[in-house]
């Protein structure tokens, strides 16, 4: 009897399929609620690019839009490498993709929230108000973790 051969994911399709759908899916989402509150779509990637160029992000049209674009993908391939490299550690990643991805995706957000914004705009967040929180909240588990989950544990069954 033969056993079986570790779960391993591959990186190609963990980070690059992976981190593109997330990144892909979360910054839809930041288009359309800030579309409907009155924003734009580049307002948003404006907000992005602020971490890097401050509040002159908001003046550098299409440039600072890129960097911001950018920024954000960087950041969605970094999430995926994580959820690549810890599952090389713990394969129950890839068995239980579904809850693992959830978890993952709002562990991303707490990350985001409670480590990268502060350091990035020098000040504590406050939580949103509940309608932003919920849709924040669910984009991360839905829309980044849950993605990238599935094109790890996808990738290790070939």
């Amino acid at each position: 009897m033969t056993p079986a051969a570790p779960l391993r994911a591959r990186a190609f399709d963990t980070i690059v399929l992976g981190g593109l759908a997330a990144g892909i899916l979360d910054i839809l989402d930041a288009f359309i609620v800030t579309s409907l509150n009155g924003g734009s779509p580049i307002r948003v990637l404006h907000a992005i690019a602020s971490g890097v160029l401050g509040r002159s992000a908001s003046q550098g049209g299409v440039p600072a839009a890129a960097l911001g674009l950018t920024l954000h993908f960087v950041i969605a391939f970094g999430a995926a490498t994580t959820y690549f490299l810890v599952s090389r550690k713990l394969p129950v990643l890839l068995r239980h993709w579904v809850p693992a991805g959830l978890s993952f995706g709002l562990a991303v957000w707490v990350f985001m929230y409670y480590v990268v914004l502060p350091i990035t705009f020098g000040r504590p967040n406050t939580l949103p108000a509940l309608p932003q929180l919920l849709n924040q909240l669910g984009i991360h588990a839905l829309g980044v973790g849950l993605p990238i989950a599935w094109f790890a544990a996808r990738s290790a069954r070939r």
